[in-house]
């Protein structure tokens, strides 16, 4: 749920920003299925129970190998590298922790998340590596708004927005074009 918030508030700073929405059909965002998929698969996981444990985490470490295509083959697009850096990121957490992304006790409890059964994609380990790439950052609030986030996740939204606001020219980040100076312009700036 928190995901759709954060989406929402992105898509809201666009006109506050002086962007405009329409802008959104300009662009050509290839592989959406790759990033939906993936999206499926986070979500089956988390909330089908039972099922093997190293199937969830084979499926959970898919789903971010089909986040990266979907990144790779939008990467011209201004700001995606910036998400690729946050999914970069953690990726290495959850890779390097058997398919789980470490997260906080304290988070976790700040952030009201109980425990349940079955494959829990973030949860609290105890000898994490790379620790600090977890999940290590409360959103405290009763559910959904409830969550704990990793620098990563942090760092993707940024990307997300940068992506957002380039392609609806908000005032935050305008539309880069070309810049091509006429002669008249050229001969009338030659004494500056």
């Amino acid at each position: 749920m928190l995901l759709v918030v954060t989406a929402l508030a992105l898509v809201a700073s666009v006109p506050l920003a002086g962007g405009r929405l329409s802008r959104l059909a300009d662009i050509r965002v290839r592989a959406i299925w790759a990033v939906l998929l993936a999206v499926a698969i986070q979500v089956a996981i988390t909330q089908i129970p039972g099922g093997s444990h190293g199937v969830h985490v084979a499926l959970h470490v898919f789903s971010y190998v089909l986040d990266a295509y979907f990144v790779f083959v939008n990467r011209r697009l201004t700001g995606v590298p910036v998400v690729a850096f946050g999914a970069a990121l953690n990726v290495l957490a959850i890779t390097t922790n058997g398919g789980v992304m470490p997260a906080s006790a304290s988070a976790v409890r700040i952030a009201g998340i109980a425990e349940r059964a079955g494959f829990d994609n973030s949860a609290a380990l105890a000898h994490p590596h790379l620790g600090f790439l977890g999940d290590i950052i409360p959103v405290p609030g009763p559910w959904p708004i409830g969550n704990v986030l990793s620098v990563g996740d942090l760092i993707i939204f940024v990307g997300a927005l940068i992506v957002l606001h380039a392609a609806c020219a908000s005032r935050l980040r305008p539309r880069v074009r070309s810049a091509r100076i006429s002669r008249d312009a050229r001969g009338s700036t030659a004494g500056i």
